[in-house]
């Protein structure tokens, strides 16, 4: 028998991860960011950028997740990592560099809260973000793109970053 929402076998949990979203302005991203963090029990989403809205078309994707992930809006990103970073969170940044480690080879510190940065849709982390990072990480690819969709980026990231949190 398939398990709907109401019949899952899957125990809530949180993880001390905030996802910092630089610039990411797509009503669909949006909404599909809101639901994976819900189903990764992240701590907070953190949207910068002027672009960002949260409005009816972000919904779509979001299935109301959007009222169970708690959210801020903040206009600099840069000072949004600068204070975590402050606050002792590692800083993750997701973005394909010539410094960037694989993701399959690292291994997240599990002594400090993690801040993971994603990039605009576009143009990725800026470089003010990507110099205030402990650690730049990319996913491994083996076709012809150098990229690949942010959310789906991002959920790869997640799925590594809560089973080593496990």
């Amino acid at each position: 028998m398939q398990l709907t929402h109401y019949n899952t076998i899957f125990s809530k949990r949180k993880f001390p991860i905030i996802l910092i979203c630089e610039n990411v302005s797509n009503a669909l991203n949006i909404g599909s960011l809101f639901r994976i963090s819900d189903a990764f029990g992240l701590d907070k989403i953190v949207f910068c950028g002027a672009d960002v809205t949260i409005g009816r078309k972000m919904t779509k994707t979001s299935r109301a997740t959007e009222k169970a992930v708690n959210y801020d809006m903040k206009q600099d990103a840069s000072e949004v990592v600068s204070d975590y970073r402050k606050q002792g969170y590692y800083i993750v940044a997701l973005e394909i560099s010539e410094e960037s480690k694989s993701i399959h080879t690292f291994n997240f510190p599990k002594e400090k809260p993690l801040a993971l940065i994603i990039g605009d849709e576009n143009f990725g982390i800026s470089e003010a973000n990507l110099k205030q990072s402990d650690i730049v990480i990319h996913i491994d690819m083996f076709g012809q793109n150098s990229s690949m969709n942010v959310v789906q980026a991002t959920n790869i990231a997640l799925y590594e970053m809560t089973k080593q949190l496990m």
